[in-house]
């Protein structure tokens, strides 16, 4: 898979996902939970950032903020509308903390026309403290080959930027070959990781598990423009999970469910090479007749 050079060490993840406190303005002073970003253009798709890198910006927010109880367990991002090329504010705000869980909610500002602020994104959080319990895991890993044994997609030339981000190695169900109208289901897997390999971590996770194309392309074999209105990743892992994940493949299994008037679903599921599942995902897509 080939990816960007750079002239710094850092990844360009960590590039994406650097936020900065928000300084006080005449207009508006600075309060704790603001903080500026500016987008990435290694990871630009058609009309603004990939979906993932969004998602994973809301949840860097929550990460840095100082008053964060525990992990993340949900993250529901509504992409309201597109973001610009420039800079833009992250507001995260806790809106109560209870004993072991914590709720967030979160929007992305950008200066429209006027110069005002302008929401383009709105999100809600729950992080929580996780202890030990009874587990299992009842969505077994599907038997597949290993990463190893399938070959990397490489982004033709003139493909939009953000899938030279990503490492993806597809073992079923991938981009059809011919539009032709003839597809019959909406099944995809694959294996995944970021590129350059860069040790797994909760923002990561958000941002992978919207790297499937429209299940609609897949279940028409036919390239109807589609986008993602809402997310929302169900974060099952821990951090001591994710660690010893560090920069190893995931198989991603992303399936639609209903396809109907304009609008379809879709689900994921995202495990690592040792067979426990990370996280899950759920989100609703807009396609155009």
């Amino acid at each position: 898979m080939t990816t960007s050079s750079s002239s710094s060490s850092s990844h360009p993840l960590d590039e994406a996902l650097a936020l900065a406190p928000a300084a006080a303005s005449t207009s508006a002073p600075a309060g704790v939970g603001q903080y500026e970003g500016t987008t990435h253009a290694g990871y630009w798709n058609m009309v603004g950032p990939f979906g993932g890198i969004t998602a994973a910006t809301l949840l860097q927010a929550v990460m840095q903020h100082p008053d964060r109880l525990g992990d993340p367990l949900s993250l529901t991002v509504n992409y309201a509308g597109a973001l610009a090329e420039g800079p833009f504010t992250v507001q995260a705000t806790p809106v109560r903390t209870n004993r072991s869980t914590q709720h967030w909610t979160l929007s992305i500002l950008q200066a429209g026309a006027n110069g005002a602020p302008v929401v383009t994104t709105t999100a809600t959080a729950v992080t929580a403290v996780r202890r030990e319990t009874w587990s299992v895991g009842d969505v077994p890993m599907p038997e597949v080959p290993p990463p190893a044994q399938h070959k990397a997609i490489v982004a033709p030339p003139g493909a939009v930027e953000w899938l030279n981000r990503y490492e993806m190695r597809p073992i079923a169900g991938f981009i059809p070959r011919t539009w032709d109208g003839s597809g019959d289901h909406s099944l995809t897997q694959l294996w995944m990781r970021d590129a350059p390999p860069r040790a797994l971590d909760f923002c990561a996770l958000a941002a992978l598990a919207d790297v499937f194309f429209p299940r609609v392309w897949l279940r028409r074999a036919r390239q109807v423009p589609a986008g993602t209105v809402s997310i929302t990743v169900y974060f099952h892992a821990t951090a001591e999970q994710l660690q010893a994940t560090g920069t190893g493949f995931l198989l991603g299994q992303a399936r639609g469910q209903e396809f109907r008037n304009g609008f379809f679903d879709q689900t994921v599921q995202l495990w690592n090479e040792a067979g426990t599942m990370l996280a899950t995902s759920h989100q609703i897509v807009y396609y155009k007749e």
